[in-house]
């Protein structure tokens, strides 16, 4: 099931993206943005949970370190209908490491034993985890080892890992995507090392030939920035390891275009249901149009709920259907 997988990116993989990104790949997994234990416990949790049934499999990711807290909100989770929760030990940011929860957490294997337990008591879908390679001067090997032996014994049921050490002060979010070393022969020698529990990559992934070639020694990839800047790499990834027919770009396009109809009726901003399609001809001829066309029209007061149709006609004259 976590054979591609969308990774979960703040402010990015909202209802509308996700909704977007399943029209492109059927069969992915798809990932809601990090939510914190706090804001569904007393914040809108039916704003914050909603999503489409078109969605499905949808993974719910939350994040927090009380074992208790947790287990309540994955309870919400799959009450509302998520396939599965998903707890971040990824998120390196200031703001996250404050709150004692994301890649901070890799410094307290215990811990998120205990939130691994809790949350998969209290649930009956799969409950996982995306982590690092490690923090700052953890060893790379033994203290890794150490804290997937504490997963698999709480009954995690899918580890994804993002192939690159955090390093909590000294780097913004930013460049800990980048700076950080990516180890991708890390993340095999684990698998080797737990050959049953699901093993899901993730970092520098950005093309199908690199996806092909992390599935000869793991069970899934997980792609972030690179599906959402190209997001046909998606449709391409999906041909290529379900053997599902590519569709055309306009066929998206239109179906979009039903999709924001309703959601202007329901009271969403155009711009936030295109600013996520912005990619979407990435690298073809008329990108730049479709982008300026779609953008300029999104952006004005008022705007034309019919703008995907409008960017649509003037990409089509510059370039053929596809």
């Amino acid at each position: 099931p976590w054979q591609l997988c969308v990774a979960p990116m703040m402010d990015w993989t909202d209802r509308h993206c996700r909704y977007f990104h399943r029209l492109l790949a059927p069969h992915a997994r798809l990932y809601t943005e990090m939510i914190t234990a706090a804001a569904l416990l007393h914040g809108d949790s039916g704003r914050l949970l909603r999503y489409a049934s078109a969605e499905h499999p949808v993974a719910l990711q939350v994040a927090g370190h009380e074992p208790a807290e947790l287990a309540r909100v994955a309870r919400m989770g799959m009450d509302a209908g998520y396939d599965e929760i998903n707890l971040n030990v990824c998120c390196p940011s200031g703001r996250v490491q404050a709150g004692r929860f994301g890649a901070i957490l890799m410094l307290e294997a215990g811990r998120v034993a205990d939130c691994v337990r809790a949350m998969r008591e209290a649930v009956d879908v799969p409950v996982t985890v995306k982590c690092r390679l490690g923090v700052d001067d953890q060893d790379l090997e033994a203290e890794l080892e150490q804290f997937v032996v504490a997963l698999v014994d709480a009954g995690v049921a899918m580890l994804a890992v993002h192939a690159r050490k955090a390093w909590l002060k000294g780097l913004s979010p930013k460049q800990n995507r980048t700076i950080p070393p990516l180890d991708h022969a890390r993340v095999h020698r684990l698998k080797c090392s737990f050959p049953a529990l699901p093993l899901v990559v993730n970092g520098g992934i950005t093309d199908v030939d690199t996806a092909q070639g992390q599935l000869e020694c793991v069970d899934g990839v997980m792609i972030g920035r690179a599906a959402y800047h190209d997001p046909w790499l998606l449709a391409r990834l999906e041909a290529a390891l379900y053997g599902t027919a590519l569709p055309q770009r306009e066929q998206v396009l239109v179906a979009m275009q039903a999709y924001l109809d309703g959601q202007v009726a329901a009271g969403v901003a155009v711009n936030q249901v295109t600013r996520h399609l912005l990619g979407l001809f990435q690298g073809e001829p008329g990108a730049r149009r479709f982008r300026q066309t779609l953008g300029a029209g999104s952006a004005r007061s008022h705007p034309s709920a019919q703008v995907l149709l409008r960017a649509l006609a003037v990409t089509r004259a510059i370039r053929p259907a596809a």
